[in-house]
């Protein structure tokens, strides 16, 4: 997808501020999931979302998924990250070495934040969107996603992603997250077009803005 130059941005601040106005979805946390394909700049914009909201804590799915269970993760997900955050605890749990193909033995704390933001691909999965309060997706075409993923991870990842397409699009297949989105992001030259997703929630109205192409994220 090539970026509109004319397309309107949404200032992350003002999306910020309008994720802090959601209820809260698990326990005193907003949940909010960034998914997209693979390669669609999903953690860059959860980084600079988390900045706009004044240092939000990120789960990088990346962390708690493996080799063996790329899309597996749904149990350690809810005992480790949900179960805590719903009960007003900080979250405790062992990220995955990709180099080393194991778990580590130090733990990452997640606490309990006004505002938890989920990245990776599956984030807005079935089985967790009821603690949700938001899906965003990252509108980038599957394809071109792909294409942006092998070019950032160079040859020596090739093998990798030969499994992980047939895996994601069976995920996808079985549990899209699209449909239920209730904001779509699009990255533009300077910065980041919000626009109401398919679930037809009334999230969208509230976040979605005009213009202000001079607040844009750069």
């Amino acid at each position: 997808m090539t970026p509109d130059p004319r397309a309107p941005h949404t200032p992350l601040p003002r999306l910020a501020g309008a994720l802090r106005r959601l209820p809260p979805s698990c326990g005193p946390v907003r949940l909010i999931a960034v998914d997209g394909h693979a390669g669609s700049g999903k953690s860059t914009f959860a980084r600079r979302l988390a900045e706009a909201l004044g240092g939000a804590p990120v789960l990088r799915l990346d962390d708690i998924a493996s080799h063996e269970e790329l899309f597996d993760w749904t149990e350690r997900l809810g005992r480790q990250i949900v179960g805590p955050l719903s009960r007003g605890e900080t979250a405790r749990y062992a990220t995955y070495d990709w180099t080393e193909r194991r778990f580590g033995p130090a733990e990452e704390s997640l606490p309990p934040a006004p505002v938890v933001i989920v990245e990776g691909v599956g984030a807005g999965r079935r089985a967790l969107r009821a603690r949700l309060a938001a899906v965003l997706w990252m509108d980038v075409p599957r394809e071109e996603a792909w294409r942006r993923g092998r070019h950032r991870d160079g040859a020596v990842q090739r093998d990798f992603w030969d499994g992980w397409e047939p895996a994601e699009l069976r995920h996808f297949a079985e549990d899209p997250s699209r449909p239920f989105a209730d904001l779509l992001v699009r990255q533009c030259p300077e910065g980041y077009e919000v626009l109401p997703g398919p679930s037809g929630t009334p999230v969208g109205t509230q976040i979605v803005t005009q213009g202000d192409g001079s607040s844009a994220v750069r």
